[in-house]
């Protein structure tokens, strides 16, 4: 019985990715903040799996990724998708010191626990799963704390990637550009949702990096729409 966490399952990316993966021989366990958006998660996906392990834990403070680990307890994990993510877009002067302090915690410090509290379990053949963004490569103006976040889990993860290679550990790398998802109901402007690439595109990229020979390592995948980034 392979178990899988994957953070942020509530909607978009996530729960593509949950959906994506749900098989007869998988745990799931999912994690998000919205109770009612996580029980649609579950809904999806629990006729589809072996058993599916809701987590409602705030991953913008330390405490509550330590108690997320803290439920899951001792059991190994053999995929970490680690997808949870905020988004603050503003000019870098207007950007308070709460809102710079909640996107470390919830892009950058969240993934560093997880993967510290369950890298050193998972056995050989298994993966940890970032879903960055194209923002973990270049900057945008007025996505200066989103994309200092991104750059900081990119250089953690190729770092660790290199610690975990001896053990057959892969650690795969996501680069999507703008996705279609509830994240830009929160960011002013105008947005083409049409020219966006959808989440259903990332969950499918996730599940062909996975399904290659556990001796083969598919590590940085970057997907964009063909009629251009935003």
């Amino acid at each position: 019985m392979k178990r899988h966490l994957i953070t942020g399952a509530s909607r978009g990316i996530g729960r593509a990715i949950a959906e994506k993966l749900a098989a007869a021989e998988v745990t799931l366990l999912l994690h998000g903040r919205d109770t009612v958006a996580l029980a649609e998660t579950r809904k999806a996906v629990e006729p589809h799996c072996a058993k599916v392990i809701l987590l409602v834990h705030d991953l913008a403070k330390p405490s509550g990724v330590s108690d997320l680990i803290a439920e899951i307890g001792d059991q190994r994990i053999d995929l970490l998708v680690n997808n949870a993510g905020v988004a603050v877009v503003k000019p870098f002067a207007e950007i308070t010191q709460i809102e710079w302090e909640q996107t470390v915690g919830v892009n950058i410090t969240a993934p560093f626990m997880l993967t510290q509290a369950f890298a050193p379990k998972m056995p050989p053949g298994s993966s940890i799963v970032n879903i960055l963004s194209v923002a973990a490569k270049t900057g945008f103006p007025n996505w200066s704390a989103y994309c200092m976040s991104k750059f900081a889990l990119e250089g953690f993860s190729q770092s660790v990637r290199e610690e975990l290679r001896d053990r057959k550990i892969r650690m795969i790398n996501i680069y999507p550009a703008a996705t279609a998802t509830s994240i830009w109901n929160n960011v002013e402007g105008e947005w083409p949702r049409d020219k966006m690439i959808l989440p259903e595109h990332v969950a499918s990229a996730v599940a062909y990096a996975l399904s290659r020979p556990t001796d083969v390592a598919l590590e940085n995948i970057t997907l964009s729409s063909l009629t251009g980034n935003l």
